[in-house]
């Protein structure tokens, strides 16, 4: 059958860029080999998120006391936060299945193979598939790591981790990215004993310095061992688990443990597309493409994860919106990936976008600095959650705001509003003189952003 459009991966870029392109007017099919929502709906984003929701919630529950609460009897089941979070991915599911068909996209299931720029084998059924565009959003999965043999049992990775029915007594997390971050709080809260080792010298070695001192300072007061600037050197199956070789700063630590979660990093999955049989130019293992989308190829387009970094379903989706509309004749604006939103689950939450103030000076920028302690917030006092703060870096001449940080609780749900500010080329005044309500934690952007020109109300200036 012959298609306009024919999209390979059911992921946040596939589907959300079959659904563009059927508004569009065009023809579209997708293929997907497994399930529509790819890893992210199915076995990353969302049920995590699940997860670590019962995390917050079991939290809750053993502070009670400090809430004059009396809970006697906790009695945390891990396998029921397991089969919610498998809920909330099935209601999800349908709710994109059912989007695909509303569309009136067709879903043909199997693995997509290119066998020209225009023409898909799709087996195992052996169907051919006609288009006169074709968009690759095969993501990706856990990069394989030497001397990592993952099993699946006691060497896992994020895919194994999501799907455990009961927390381990004891895990070391290799990688103290977002997803090592996520399950270090999320089996922490459930009474495993963690090691969390990060080969840098702090955990979320993107985020900005001190918002990553935040998170280590507050993992140690929750009882996660944080190694950060060591790196495991061996792993040895024993009895009952596996035995750790850590090389840290000064000196090794050998340390036993139930279960090792590798989170270093992902690999594209573009192996069995047919890549080199039409001569898609890659990037190191990722393909390469242009900010259009378009890899070299005339009419084959690559988006999300196997188009290389930034790794995040929004960023995925963000592309295939692009793709979709560059297809049908429009000009999308360009994105720019420094000011792609990021965000980190664990508590206290982390969210930034833009520069760090090391990456603004690095550049060559004078820039002002506007902070916000939560210590000054009366919701967070009120929500017993003070420990954070909301970070704005500047332009010190015009006022751009370069890049903002923020740790604390919810504070991913703020990031739209500098998300919004930086695609709008609002100041540091436009933020500062927005009015914010009160009580929030969102009134600690208005005073960074005050901080940031010297005139904050509530914290000293300087």
């Amino acid at each position: 059958m012959s298609y306009d459009v024919a999209v390979v991966g059911g992921g946040p870029g596939g589907y959300v860029a079959a659904v563009r392109a059927a508004q569009l007017g065009l023809k579209t099919v997708l293929i997907e080999r497994e399930r529509v929502g790819g890893v992210c709906l199915n076995w990353g984003c969302i049920p995590t998120k699940s997860l670590l929701r019962n995390a917050d919630v079991l939290n809750l529950f053993n502070s009670a006391k400090e809430w004059g609460i009396a809970v006697d009897n906790v009695r945390p089941d891990y396998s029921k936060a397991y089969e919610r979070s498998r809920k909330i991915v099935e209601r999800l599911v349908k709710g994109v299945e059912f989007l695909l068909k509303t569309n009136k996209i067709d879903v043909k299931t199997g693995d997509a193979t290119l066998e020209g720029p225009h023409t898909l084998s799709v087996s195992p059924s052996d169907e051919v598939v006609e288009a006169r565009h074709i968009i690759l959003a095969t993501g990706a999965r856990a990069r394989q790591v030497p001397g990592f043999d993952v099993d699946g049992t006691r060497v896992v990775n994020s895919w194994h981790a999501v799907q455990f029915q009961k927390a381990p007594e004891s895990i070391l997390v290799a990688g103290g990215g977002a997803i090592g971050c996520e399950f270090a709080y999320l089996f922490n809260s459930y009474g495993s004993k963690v090691y969390l080792v990060e080969m840098m010298d702090h955990l979320l070695p993107l985020e900005d310095v001190e918002i990553s001192g935040v998170v280590e300072k507050m993992f140690a007061k929750q009882g996660i061992r944080v190694l950060a600037g060591s790196r495991v050197e061996k792993l040895e199956n024993v009895d009952g688990g596996v035995a750790a070789t850590i090389r840290k700063p000064k000196g090794v630590e050998e340390v036993t443990v139930e279960t090792v979660l590798v989170a270093i990093g992902v690999k594209a999955n573009t192996e069995g597309l047919g890549l080199d049989k039409i001569g898609v130019e890659m990037e190191r293992d990722w393909i390469k493409v242009n900010d259009r989308m378009q890899t070299n190829v005339p009419g084959v387009y690559a988006i999300g994860d196997v188009a290389g970094p930034p790794y995040l379903a929004h960023v995925a989706s963000a592309q295939g919106i692009i793709a979709a509309e560059v297809i049908a004749g429009q000009s999308p604006h360009h994105l720019r990936y420094i000011d792609m939103p990021r965000a980190t689950y664990c508590e206290p939450q982390v969210a930034s976008l833009g520069l760090t103030e090391q990456q603004a000076v690095d550049a060559g920028r004078q820039v002002k600095v506007g902070k916000f302690p939560l210590r000054a917030s009366g919701k967070a006092l009120a929500l017993g959650m003070h420990e954070g703060m909301i970070k704005i870096v500047s332009d010190a001449r015009t006022g751009e705001i370069l890049g903002a940080h923020m740790v604390g609780p919810e504070v991913t749900e703020m990031l739209g509003e500098f998300s919004v500010a930086l695609h709008a080329e609002l100041t540091v005044a436009d933020i500062g003189k927005s009015i914010h309500p009160h009580p929030t934690i969102s009134e600690g952007i208005m005073e960074a952003a005050l901080a940031a020109l010297g005139e904050a109300i509530h914290v000293p200036n300087g």
